[in-house]
């Protein structure tokens, strides 16, 4: 008795794991992955905040500013603005502008 259910718990747990969370789920809506130079760049937008993974691994924090049109998010030195899936990067320190490319929505991996 006692292994038949170990074996029901280890299949449940087994099946749960296998399965986005709700908040993993909620969060990839709010996710796009784009295309820096080439180099997958990936965006999460909440509350504000445009939440940035570089291509290099670091992460970058964005808030939310007014746009005369579209959107537009600043940390002081860089810079994402554009409408939909049309976005342009752009770093003050380095005077570079860049148009992300390649811009869909994240799908969460299927196991």
């Amino acid at each position: 008795m006692r292994l038949a259910c170990a074996i029901v718990i280890a299949a449940a747990l087994a099946g749960c794991a296998d399965k986005a969370s709700k908040e993993e789920q909620e969060a990839a809506k709010n996710t796009y992955v784009c295309l820096l130079e080439g180099e997958r760049l990936v965006i999460r937008f909440d509350m504000g905040m445009a939440r940035m993974l570089m291509p290099s691994g670091d992460r970058i924090d964005l808030y939310q500013i007014p746009a005369t049109s579209g959107v537009r998010f600043s940390n002081g030195n860089l810079d994402l603005r554009g409408k939909g899936t049309d976005l342009v990067f752009s770093d003050a320190a380095a005077g570079t502008q860049v148009a992300l490319t390649q811009c869909a929505p994240y799908s969460v991996p299927k196991p």
